[in-house]
């Protein structure tokens, strides 16, 4: 595999595949911005790279460190979206629901003409009034539902801070030792 990539890049030249590695490095911080994890973009364009180039970087080193940050990343989503909720009170249902709703949220939000703005909050009143219909019918209270919503919004945006922080490192890393190579 590694001879035919190589053969791809002497084909298509070796501008076309730095384009292709910058390309899904963007793509990778756009899906972090909207909550999916960006960070296997970059690592795709790492080992694209990787493979192209005949530099010692980026190397399997920087794979494995991308591939153990893209993994964390992934444990963080999934632990820190129920532990909001939790950590407020909320039922698993709750977590459940606001992760629905965010992903509905995102979905319609798409339709405000506001590019990644409007899925944002689109997805941040979506989680919101999910976990909080869910949390009000379990409780029949409305302050302690909404701060279990709260709980829910806050840790939907902690996590796509995290992965837009995640993201834009590993593509500094990639790119600043490419540079400096």
């Amino acid at each position: 595999m590694i001879e035919w990539l190589q053969h791809a890049g002497a084909v298509l030249g070796t501008s076309s595949v730095y384009l292709l590695a910058v390309l899904l490095c963007v793509a990778g911080l756009v899906a972090s911005a909207f909550s999916f994890s960006g960070t296997w973009f970059v690592l795709a364009a790492s080992l694209l790279l990787q493979w192209i180039r005949e530099a010692p970087f980026p190397g399997w080193g920087i794979a494995v460190v991308f591939v153990l940050a893209a993994a964390a990343v992934e444990v963080f989503d999934a632990v820190a979206g129920s532990y909001g909720v939790l950590k407020r009170g909320g039922s698993k249902a709750a977590g459940w629901a606001a992760l629905g709703g965010g992903i509905l949220g995102m979905i319609l939000g798409g339709f405000i003409p506001l590019p990644v703005i409007g899925s944002l909050v689109g997805m941040m009143v979506g989680s919101f009034g999910l976990a909080f219909l869910v949390e009000h019918h379990r409780l029949k209270k409305k302050q302690p539902a909404a701060s279990i919503a709260w709980g829910a919004v806050t840790s939907r945006v902690l996590v796509i801070i995290t992965k837009i922080a995640v993201t834009l490192g590993m593509i500094i890393i990639l790119w600043a030792g490419i540079l400096l190579d």
